[in-house]
Order: C-alpha cells, then sequence, then structure tokens
C-alpha cells in the first residue's frame, strides 16, 4: 500500500470502467458465468457479490455510497466484511471472484489477489494488493469516505439480512457444455473450459455466447505465465513481427487498454504476409468478442480492419 494519502486526482483514469457502465447480459446469457454465489451474502445490502453480469449495479450504488472492491480466488477468501460492517452503512463491499470474472479483472488490471479498489460516483481508485493490517485497512477506508464527501457521496444504506431482502430472480441452468466451461474456470483448467466452449461452438456455430466465452478464456490461459517485462521488449525488438507483437496486443487487451492493441495490429496489418494476416485478422475478431460488439472501439476498429481487408 502507498504511503501518500488518497486525493480527488486518484480518481481520475485509475482503471477503465467503461466497457462495464452498459448493461451486461443476465448470468443465463454471460460468456463466462458469474459465481454461483452472486446476489448472495449474509451481510445483505452492505456486503455483495459482484461479477462481470452484474457491475453495473455496483456503479450505480457507488453513486450513494463508496464502494471497496475485493478481488479474491482460489484459496484467497474475503476478509473485510466485519471491517464493512462497523462503518454502519457508509461503505458497501463489492466481492469479486477474479477467475471467473475476467472482464472485471482486465479493467481493473488485477495482478494478483487479493486486490483492492474503490468506486466513488462511479470513478474508480485503486487501493491496496495483498493483505494489510486491519489498522491500516481502517486508514485507507477513512481516506475513501473523504474522498467520498468531496464528490459528494455521502448516503448510507441499510444492512439487510438475507431475509429482509428482497428475493433475487431465479437464475436459468446455464447450457450443459458452458456450465462444464465454467466448472473448469473455477478448477483453475483453462484448457477443459477451451475444449467446452469448442464443443458448444461445434454444436451451434450460431452460439455467440460460447464464441465471446472462448475468446476470453483463449486470452486468459495465453497470460497465464506471461512475463510482461520480456514480451514488452520482445516486441520493440522486433516490430514487424507478427507473433511478438500479438504478445503485447494480449497485454494490452488483458489489461483493458483496448485501443493500443487495435492501433498496434491494425497499424502492423499492412506490412504483413498473408499467414500473418490472418493470424492478425484472427486474434482481432477475438478481441472484438471479448470488448462486445457495440463498444466503439470496436466499431472504429472493425471499420478500419475491413478497408485494410478490401
Amino acid at each position: 500500500m502507498s504511503n501518500a494519502p488518497l486525493s480527488g486526482a486518484n480518481l481520475r483514469g485509475a482503471v477503465d470502467l467503461s466497457s462495464l457502465s452498459k448493461p451486461r447480459p443476465t448470468p443465463a446469457s454471460s460468456p463466462v458465468p458469474p459465481s454461483p454465489t452472486a446476489g448472495g451474502s449474509g451481510a445483505g445490502a452492505l456486503v455483495r457479490d459482484a461479477s462481470d453480469a452484474t457491475f453495473t449495479a455496483i456503479l450505480e450504488l457507488s453513486r450513494t455510497v463508496p464502494v471497496i472492491v475485493e478481488f479474491y480466488g482460489q484459496g484467497v477468501e474475503s476478509t473485510l466484511t466485519p471491517i464493512i460492517e462497523s462503518y454502519g452503512g457508509r461503505l458497501a463491499l463489492a466481492k469479486v471472484h477474479a477467475p471467473v470474472n475476467p472482464q472485471l479483472v482486465q479493467a481493473f488490471q488485477v495482478q494478483q489477489v487479493p486486490t483492492v479498489a474503490a468506486i466513488v460516483g462511479e470513478r474508480p481508485l485503486h487501493l491496496f494488493i495483498g493483505a494489510i493490517a486491519e489498522e491500516e485497512v481502517r486508514q485507507v477506508f477513512d481516506q475513501v469516505l473523504q474522498l467520498g464527501v468531496q464528490n459528494g457521496v455521502t448516503g448510507t444504506i441499510s444492512p439487510h439480512t438475507e431475509t429482509d431482502a428482497p428475493a433475487e430472480p431465479v437464475e436459468e441452468p446455464l447450457p450443459p457444455l458452458h456450465q462444464e466451461a465454467y466448472d473448469a474456470i473455477e478448477a483453475g483448467d483453462l484448457a477443459r473450459a477451451i475444449a467446452s466452449y469448442r464443443a458448444a461452438i461445434t454444436q451451434n456455430p450460431r452460439d455467440s455466447l460460447a464464441v465471446a466465452g472462448l475468446a476470453q478464456v483463449s486470452l486468459l490461459q495465453r497470460m497465464e505465465h506471461a512475463d510482461a517485462a520480456l514480451i514488452r521488449d520482445a516486441a520493440a525488438s522486433a516490430p514487424a513481427s507478427a507473433a511478438a507483437q500479438l504478445a503485447v496486443a494480449d497485454l494490452d487487451v488483458a489489461a483493458g487498454h483496448f485501443d493500443d492493441a487495435f492501433a498496434r495490429l491494425l497499424d502492423l496489418f499492412p506490412t504483413l504476409d498473408v499467414d500473418s494476416r490472418d493470424a492478425v485478422r484472427t486474434r482481432l475478431l477475438e478481441y472484438f468478442e471479448i470488448v462486445g460488439a457495440d463498444d466503439p472501439r470496436v466499431t472504429a476498429a472493425r471499420r478500419r480492419l475491413a478497408m485494410l481487408l478490401y
């Protein structure tokens, strides 16, 4: 954790949440399904499980109270609930299971768990990585509350229990192969998840959710053991290499720098041979699935790719 006090400037450009500020598919149609505990929490409204599919609600909540966002993973459980409860409704906690929510992991540039961030008035900032002492946690949260005051986010929410909270809508079951992919992701078996999504596409080539899920999990697999410094050095040393530029484009997409990835590959495209062009075109189409067809950055990049192809 940085010793520097938080300030209003920290709320500008910390991470890119623009792709998460529009309505998301329901869990039944999400390419990579949310955690099965999404929406349920013993602390009710104060503590919520959040996912790629439900994060719009967290952004909306952050206009009322600052929301702490905690990323956890396999064997790394949330520890912040008692501290959040002690603030009496002036803070909320959104818990994100990192392995099954790649869009949030990309947007917040999560490199390890636990990672803790905050959303104040729909604007994000990083807080700390790893476990720190409760006294330090409280100091950080007090500063987040001060930022809330500076930005007019000073409400409170009631700590409803599960029995008091409105009933959650019943989620439709996932298609069998999508469920297999989800279970594989939960187990950390990305190769099996990829195989399940490919089987779903073989059964139904129009299964757009399987196509998007395959693109997301394939990126996660490529990034699993990636060394960012080595990849960027290789790309700088071989600016005309499609393989080197594809690798660094993966880094950019994983960090949410979609425009950088698109520009890098589209600038390179005219200089490539036929095989390399095909590889770059295929990878760009995967990125378009990850970002979303209705994103204006995808629209612009798709238009430029079409002009380069024809």
